[in-house]
C-alpha cells in the first residue's frame, strides 16, 4: 500500500506543477489521525480480548475476525509515525523504521483483504452449501490464517527492502520512500500499484461479490431470523471495507494511468487528483477503527460475549451484566455454529 509516501507529502518531488498540496491542513489531518488511532486501538483490542475469551466455543468466522482485530490493531500503531511526519514534513525515524512501519502497514492491509476474503468463503461454505464441511474445516483455520499472514509479509517485501530515509535534492529533511533512481522509480510505482490493486483489493472485491451474491440468495429463501442477523453484521464490516477503500483505490488507478503516460496529466489534474488521494486515504487509514464499533452496535451476541469476559474475570458485577445482556450468548440448534461475535 503506497501511502504518506512523498508524492503525497511532497508531491512537487515527482512532478513539475508548481503547487498543490502545500494549502492542506497539516494540524487537521494529524488530529484525524489521533481520533482514529484512539478509536481503533482500544476498540480492536477489545475484539481480540472478547474472541480470546471464548475458549473452545470460537467458530472460524470468530477466528477470522480476531485475526481481522490484530491486523487493524497493528495497522493503527503505524498511524503516530505518519502523523508526526506529515507535521514535521520530514521523516524523523531513520532508515529502520522507516521500512518497519512502511512494510508493517503494507502486510497489514494485504491481511484485512484476504482475511475478508476468507470470511466470505467460511460463509458461503457455512449457508450455501450447508454442509458439515464447516465443522471439520475448523482444524484448517489455523493454517489458513497462517498462509494469509505469511502471503501478507511476502507481497510486503518489495516495500520492506527498497524504502529508505533519505535527503532529497529540493529537500532539507528526510524522507520516507523507494530510493530509486529518477527512470525508474514511476517504472517502479505502477509495477507496485498494478500488484496492489489487482491481489490487494479487486480480485478479493471480487471474491467477496461472489460468495455474498450467492449467500444472500441462499438467506432470501430461508427464513432462518438468525442467520440473517449475523449475515447483517458480517455484510456490513465487508461494505465498510469497500467503502473506506474503493475511493483511494480508484483514484490511485486514476495516479497510476497518469504516471503510465496513458492518461494526459495536467497541473491542474495533477493537483485535483494529489488533494483527493490525501482525502480518500484519510478515509482509508479510518477503517481500521470501524469494525468494533460495527461489532458493538450490531452484533447483540458480541455485546452479550463481552459482558460475559468481563463477568468471568471479575471486572463486571452479576446485577450490571443481567441489566444490559440482551438474550443469551449462545444459541442454540441450528443457529449454534454461527459467529458469537457477531
Amino acid at each position: 500500500m503506497e501511502t504518506t509516501t512523498p508524492d503525497f507529502v511532497y508531491p512537487d518531488l515527482v512532478t513539475p506543477c508548481p503547487k498543490t498540496l502545500q494549502y492542506i491542513n497539516s494540524t487537521a489531518l494529524v488530529a484525524v489521525y489521533i481520533i482514529v488511532f484512539c478509536l481503533s486501538l482500544p476498540g480492536n483490542a477489545v475484539v481480540i480480548f472478547v474472541v480470546s475469551c471464548m475458549e473452545n466455543r470460537r467458530t472460524s468466522t470468530d477466528v477470522y475476525l480476531m485475526h481481522l482485530a490484530i491486523a487493524d490493531l497493528f495497522f493503527t500503531l503505524t498511524l503516530p509515525f505518519w502523523a508526526v511526519y506529515i507535521h514535521a514534513r520530514q521523516w524523523l525515524f531513520g532508515t529502520f523504521m522507516c521500512k518497519l512501519i512502511s512494510g508493517l502497514q503494507e502486510a497489514t492491509f494485504y491481511c484485512c483483504v484476504f482475511l475478508l476474503a476468507c470470511i466470505s468463503v467460511d460463509r458461503y461454505l457455512a449457508i450455501v452449501k450447508a454442509t458439515q464441511f464447516l465443522t471439520q474445516k475448523r482444524h484448517l483455520v489455523g493454517i489458513v490464517c497462517a498462509l494469509v499472514w505469511l502471503c501478507a509479509f511476502l507481497l510486503s517485501m518489495p516495500i520492506m527492502v527498497n524504502r529508505e530515509a533519505f535527503i532529497s535534492g529540493s529537500l532539507e529533511g528526510y524522507i520516507c520512500d523507494d530510493n530509486l533512481t529518477a527512470e525508474s522509480i514511476d517504472i517502479w510505482r505502477v509495477s507496485l500499484r498494478i500488484l496492489h490493486h489487482t491481489l490487494g483489493f479487486f480480485l478479493p472485491l471480487a471474491v467477496m461479490v461472489f460468495c455474498y451474491g450467492f449467500t444472500m440468495c441462499t438467506l432470501c429463501r430461508a427464513r432462518n431470523s438468525q442467520k440473517h442477523k449475523a449475515m447483517r453484521v458480517i455484510l456490513s464490516v465487508v461494505l465498510a471495507f469497500i467503502a473506506c477503500w474503493l475511493p483511494n483505490n480508484i483514484l490511485e488507478v486514476v495516479d497510476t494511468l497518469m504516471r503510465g503516460g496513458q492518461l494526459m496529466e495536467t497541473c491542474e489534474l495533477r493537483d485535483g487528483i494529489d488533494v483527493a488521494l490525501y482525502v480518500t486515504q484519510v478515509l482509508a487509514f479510518a477503517h481500521c477503527a470501524i469494525n468494533p464499533i460495527l461489532y458493538a452496535f450490531i452484533g447483540k451476541k458480541f455485546r452479550n460475549q463481552l459482558l460475559m469476559s468481563l463477568f468471568k474475570k471479575g471486572l463486571l458485577g452479576r446485577d450490571t451484566m443481567s441489566k444490559y445482556r440482551v438474550g443469551s450468548v449462545y444459541s442454540s440448534g441450528s443457529t449454534r455454529q454461527m459467529s458469537v461475535t457477531l
